[in-house]
């Protein structure tokens, strides 16, 4: 590949498709010059809007393709028949070292097993896990999963506390990133059993973060830790509920301020502080999740996403891109297998007694 960042844009992803593409990737070439693009989707919808983005036309491979995948799709049929969408191009070209990313607001479960399927997973790790940074009182925290694994076990949690930890190193520059496991209480007895045998193995090795324990759903935007963990189901109703919460503030601020003529004058003399209130509440300024895990850098953008958040989703990938991120994630995941390996927490696992079964009898 050449000095330039190269993104991979799977353009008939999303809600909006190439309308939010290519405008969002005309915005981020504004903000970053540098960057190459290779454009996957129908030319007939996209060429006539690279025309009003000469710069980004310069700057743009368009590679054709009538075949996407629909929101709707179930992922094993968009597996078995999306080889030739824009999608799995995109994919494609990140697998033959064509691009250094690729962005895609398209289906989250066909993109998850597109990636897992071409990229590979990073040794160790068994499955990706979705990772974003969200807004708190103390800055912003990675939290992880966020849709890509309904179930977790505990070894999957462990392996998403070292992803996130990494992440959250190399992306925010922590020294040693607190950890915390979502769970319904701070005690040590609640939750389920697959999320307790997780702390306690988080508790007996050493990983690039600082396990601190269980924290509640309202600690997460208190930035009580800078890590996040939990499984993929949790994550995205968290994060969603989080979601409708800042439109529902915005909205009950609004109708507050037009209530009288006395909350509108004072509306008028705070309107610069609105202003920065509303754009830190901002889902687009937030926009892109990683998968993390996969042996390449994936980046989903909300599908419901303008513009604004497409072009975000962009920056957020290249910046990743950008740094050796999933070398230090492989070094990481291998020296926390082989501290679990020397306390023996795996010499006892049966299928017929599942991996959490022998776990708990290990760690207990």
């Amino acid at each position: 590949m050449s000095g330039h960042l190269t993104i991979a844009l799977d353009a008939m992803g999303g809600d909006l498709g190439p309308e939010a593409v290519i405008p969002g990737a005309a915005l981020a070439l504004s903000k970053n010059p540098s960057l190459k693009f290779m454009i996957f989707g129908d030319e007939s919808k996209i060429i006539p809007l690279l025309k009003k983005y000469p710069q980004l036309e310069q700057a743009s491979r368009l590679i054709h393709t009538d075949s996407f995948v629909s929101a709707e799709e179930k992922p094993g049929v968009a597996l078995r028949n999306g080889k030739n969408s824009s999608m799995r191009l995109a994919i494609n070209a990140v697998a033959d070292k064509q691009a250094d990313c690729i962005v895609s607001g398209g289906n989250t479960g066909a993109l998850m097993v597109m990636a897992k399927l071409v990229l590979k997973c990073l040794p160790g790790i068994e499955r990706p896990a979705i990772a974003s940074l969200l807004p708190t009182m103390n800055g912003e925290t990675v939290m992880l999963d966020l849709g890509a694994n309904l179930e977790c076990d505990s070894e999957m949690l462990v392996q998403f506390a070292i992803l996130g930890s990494v992440y959250a190193r190399v992306v925010r520059g922590h020294a040693q990133p607190t950890v915390g496991l979502l769970n319904i209480g701070s005690e040590d007895m609640k939750g389920h059993d697959e999320i307790k045998i997780a702390a306690q193995i988080l508790n007996q090795i050493k990983f690039p973060g600082k396990y601190i324990g269980f924290i509640e759903g309202n600690d997460i935007p208190l930035g009580k830790v800078d890590v996040v963990v939990t499984d993929g189901f949790t994550g995205n109703v968290a994060l969603k509920t989080a979601e409708g919460v800042s439109k529902l503030i915005s909205n009950m601020l609004k109708r507050s301020l037009k209530k009288s003529p006395l909350a509108m004058i004072g509306a008028f003399l705070a309107q610069g502080a609105l202003k920065n209130l509303k754009k830190e509440m901002d889902p687009r300024l937030y926009n892109g999740g990683m998968f993390l895990g996969v042996d390449g850098v994936c980046v989903k953008s909300h599908g419901g996403m303008d513009h604004i958040g497409f072009a975000n989703a962009i920056k957020y990938a290249s910046e990743i891109a950008a740094r050796n991120f999933n070398v230090r994630v492989a070094a990481e995941i291998a020296e926390v297998m082989a501290q679990e390996k020397s306390l023996g927490l795996y010499d006892q696992m049966s299928p017929e007694s599942g991996r959490d079964a022998a776990l708990q009898e290990k760690v207990s």
